[in-house]
């Protein structure tokens, strides 16, 4: 037998209206209540209707008191995935200090502000915590230091609060490589490269090692996985 959705285990992904965010969403259904996250209602009524059990989390998550106020609608939570973010190309020479300040406060800061939040239902519950960063959480190219500098330190901040919680919340981030997604599209069309949707992961793959990290046993955590698409002869 099925469970109801108050029987199932509840999981809230920011940034679940598209992209990455939609297909966890979609991953996570089977055996989930999903708490979709999005910017306005509209965003996130498609992504609703075709989930057999989910509600809306709809906050500007730069904002505390948006925020604030979506988290007091819940009242448990076993799993919460951070796929909401920004990123825009531009050198140290070009990046204005507004799209610094835009994309560490998406990328970082409203990821720290929400954890805080929700902290003390993911303590009652024993439950996990996935934060999508990205290939370029390690390394740094030319044209996206805004961007990788947010997921440095998205990752510094992934690794505090996993030694802090550890023994009550199970901490985790992936780290995808390039991904068919319209951040993408933006990206390398800003880079003036021809996008060839082939050439990058399909956001299910990455979806789906989110769901294989989260069904670690028990006793065991995927701290960290790097997934990437495979290159074509």
């Amino acid at each position: 037998m099925s469970a109801t959705p108050r029987q199932r285990p509840v999981a809230l992904v920011t940034g679940g209206s598209r992209g990455i965010g939609r297909a966890i969403c979609e991953a996570l259904a089977p055996d989930h209540h999903v708490v979709v996250g999005g910017r306005s209602v509209d965003a996130v009524a498609p992504v609703l209707a075709a989930l057999p059990s989910a509600e809306p989390f709809v906050c500007d998550l730069t904002d505390e008191d948006s925020t604030a106020a979506a988290v007091a609608g819940l009242d448990r939570l076993d799993v919460l995935v951070h796929s909401a973010g920004v990123a825009d190309p531009g050198t140290l020479a070009s990046a204005p200090r507004d799209m610094w300040r835009r994309t560490l406060e998406l990328n970082v800061v409203a990821v720290a502000g929400l954890t805080r939040l929700v902290l003390p239902l993911l303590r009652q519950a024993h439950g996990q915590i996935v934060m999508i960063n990205s290939g370029a959480g390690f390394t740094a190219g030319p044209g996206n230091g805004p961007y990788a500098a947010s997921k440095f330190a998205l990752r510094a901040l992934t690794d505090a609060l996993r030694a802090e919680e550890r023994g009550r919340i199970r901490v985790i981030a992936i780290h995808p490589g390039r991904v068919d997604t319209d951040m993408q599209v933006h990206l390398q069309t800003a880079a003036g490269r021809e996008y060839v949707p082939e050439e990058h992961l399909r956001p299910q793959s990455v979806a789906e090692a989110v769901v294989f990290a989260l069904g670690a046993p028990a006793d065991a955590i995927v701290e960290s996985l790097t997934i990437r698409p495979i290159e074509r002869g």
